[in-house]
């Protein structure tokens, strides 16, 4: 990603707001019928119904627009892990709502391409591999935080760590699930999800 893609005009007024909503929602669109490779500039600006020079005022390149949609993904999924960890009480009850927060991310790539486009595409940019991991690193800080209080104080610093590298393979596992037929992919998180259920069973106190 370029550096000017971090110097974006940020819009204020309801009406810059309205026309970047425009543009990025025209950018979804695109990504979803022909993938991000292939969209261009020209037919965001199109497709939005805005000038070019508008779109270039917000969006100096696409990966720009790339870096905007995958942060808007990463916020819904990390209140979707506050959301669901809230109020957690039990190790059983822990390890349940990490099941299904499991099994909801990789939902999320099976039944939207957009989001599957977007991560991946996020695998070939540097700038973006840098977002993604501190992504990781942020959603780690949310499951620790919500499940500490099940940790025995000696085994917090670990249990953040494992947390840290659990949101990251999480990513790794969901890519290779998706990029195999459907049955070997539910096969292949299924034993993910019996191998986290280990992991954060060992830490997690009863």
């Amino acid at each position: 990603m370029s550096d000017a893609a971090a110097t974006r005009r940020k819009p204020t007024q309801a009406r810059a707001l309205e026309r970047v909503e425009r543009i990025l929602a025209a950018a979804t669109d695109l990504i979803a019928e022909t993938g991000s490779g292939a969209v261009k500039m020209t037919e965001v600006a199109e497709r939005a119904g805005v000038p070019i020079g508008s779109l270039y005022q917000y969006f100096p390149d696409k990966a720009a627009i790339l870096q905007t949609l995958a942060e808007r993904i990463a916020e819904r999924v990390r209140a979707g892990i506050a959301e669901s960890l809230a109020g957690v009480e039990t190790r059983d009850d822990a390890l349940a709502r990490m099941d299904r927060l499991l099994e909801d991310y990789y939902a999320l790539f099976l039944t939207e391409p957009v989001v599957r486009d977007i991560w991946s595409g996020t695998q070939s940019d540097k700038k973006l591999q840098e977002l993604d991991i501190a992504d990781s690193r942020a959603n780690a800080r949310v499951v620790a935080d919500a499940l500490k209080h099940l940790v025995p104080r000696k085994e917090r610093a670990r249990f953040e760590t494992v947390c840290f590298l659990t949101m990251q393979l999480t990513g790794a596992a969901v890519r290779l699930a998706i990029a195999v037929d459907r049955k070997e992919g539910d096969r292949l998180m299924a034993e993910y999800r019996r191998l986290l259920r280990e992991e954060f069973g060992s830490i997690l106190s009863a």
